[in-house]
């Protein structure tokens, strides 16, 4: 006889208990979001009050070796200094690797430091180390599980992020995709759409203006303008490639030529003093944001992205603090920009499509790199987008920015290969994994 007295008692008390996560969620996201967002904001403008000032006094660069060694030594002092930067965030979410409330005052100082004294690095990577340790620390102190901590982490990457870039959906999906590409984690789509949309509220609400580029000619879609996009595409996913191959390549050289890290943050110093100096201007110090905006509205020369690249390479390598997310919208802008004319595509939209498609390789996300390219450009050119975002993910190879990150399923064909960038073979399914399998299995 069939049970429906046991079927709706069932049905009940499962609509309860997600009713019951909902809840939880809605008010666990967004108490993430306000804290994050507030702590963001404040990020956001030490960074540009103080890149002000450096802008305003040039001669502040020549202090860049006095603030690496400062930097070397709290994360010394901090017990930190084998730091896995970004990677760390992300194992605290595969592997539950502790993140402590130091880290996240950590990397706010240094990255700051690193701005205001003319290293060349970005922002978002650092926001995703804030919001991941905020977010841990605080789910420590309410006495949540394994599980739950690594949901309060994503949400409090995506408030972070939010925060600084002012694409709250991005922000929320990145979050979830950078983890483990070719899964996501869609229990965690709620509480990172709830702390996003929180933090960019606060964030604007305090007067910081979202991120938006306006690319002056969007083409009509036509199979012409494909078969141009294509090859173009193709050519920004080899930039891709070169911009992480050289940040890592840099960074292990300096590494195992200096070891002393106190005398590798001097070397590196000199060398990003002795490059401005050669330039003539801070073009390629900082995050480089007006650069950014200029590659939409002028063709850009050729060497900025290459300049860039290797500034930022050097900074992050030698033991400056920063993220590497706006030097790839700075290296993809600027490179598509300078690319277009040979692939008969507008500089402005060449520019669009190059940041993004740089963003999608070196990052791995190619959904979070599609809504970026809406929340940034708007919907006009989504095809375009969503083709180049397709083609840089393919050919941008086993490569990118995170080494932690795993790649769960082949990007040519619908196999499981589960290994992290860091280590090409094939590993094995985690306990935790395995167990839930078996879970769903039984069930």
């Amino acid at each position: 006889m069939y049970d429906y007295k046991g079927k709706i008692q069932n049905y009940f008390k499962d609509t309860w208990s997600s009713l019951g996560t909902l809840v939880f969620w809605l008010i666990a996201g967004s108490v993430t979001g306000a804290v994050v967002g507030l702590v963001g904001v404040g990020f956001h403008y030490a960074i540009a009050s103080l890149t002000g000032i450096r802008n305003e006094y040039n001669g502040i660069i020549f202090l860049l070796p006095v603030g690496g060694l400062l930097i070397v030594w709290l994360y010394k002092a901090a017990g930190l200094e084998k730091d896995k930067g970004t990677n760390a965030v992300i194992l605290a979410v595969r592997e539950n690797e502790e993140l402590p409330f130091r880290r996240a005052v950590l990397i706010f100082v240094s990255t700051v430091i690193t701005h205001f004294l003319g290293g060349s690095a970005g922002r978002e990577g650092a926001a995703l180390q804030i919001g991941g340790s905020l977010a841990a620390s605080g789910s420590r102190f309410i006495k949540q599980d394994k599980k739950q901590s690594k949901m309060f982490v994503m949400c409090g990457m995506s408030a972070c992020f939010s925060a600084l870039f002012g694409t709250p959906v991005t922000a929320a999906i990145f979050s979830i995709e950078v983890i483990s590409v070719g899964i996501m984690h869609y229990s965690a789509i709620i509480p990172c759409v709830i702390s996003a949309i929180t933090a960019y509220e606060i964030s604007v609400g305090l007067g910081v203006v979202p991120t938006s580029f306006s690319i002056r000619m969007v083409p009509e879609l036509h199979e012409i303008t494909i078969l141009k996009i294509i090859p173009f595409a193709v050519a920004c996913a080899l930039a891709s490639r070169f911009f992480c191959f050289i940040i890592h390549r840099i960074k292990h050289i300096m590494q195992g030529y200096i070891p002393n890290p106190y005398i590798r943050v001097l070397t590196g110093s000199a060398v990003i003093i002795a490059l401005t100096l050669a330039v003539g201007d801070q073009r390629f110090n900082g995050a480089g944001g007006e650069i950014i905006t200029e590659s939409f509205s002028v063709r850009m020369a050729f060497y900025y992205w290459i300049l860039k690249l290797l500034f930022t390479a050097v900074t992050l390598g030698c033991g400056f603090k920063g993220g590497e997310i706006v030097p790839a919208f700075y290296v993809g802008a600027t490179f598509g920009s300078f690319a277009s004319e040979f692939f008969g595509i507008n500089y402005s939209f060449g520019a669009g499509l190059g940041l993004i498609a740089l963003f999608c390789g070196a990052t791995n996300c190619p959904v979070a790199s599609l809504l970026m390219s809406i929340e940034l450009f708007g919907v006009d050119a989504i095809p375009y987008f969503a083709l180049i975002c397709g083609i840089s993910y393919l050919v941008s190879g086993d490569t990118g920015l995170y080494g932690e990150q795993k790649i769960m399923y082949s990007r040519k064909m619908p196999v499981f290969i589960n290994r992290t960038l860091r280590n090409k073979k094939t590993e094995p399914i985690s306990d935790e994994v395995q167990s839930d399998k078996n879970k769903t299995s039984e069930s």
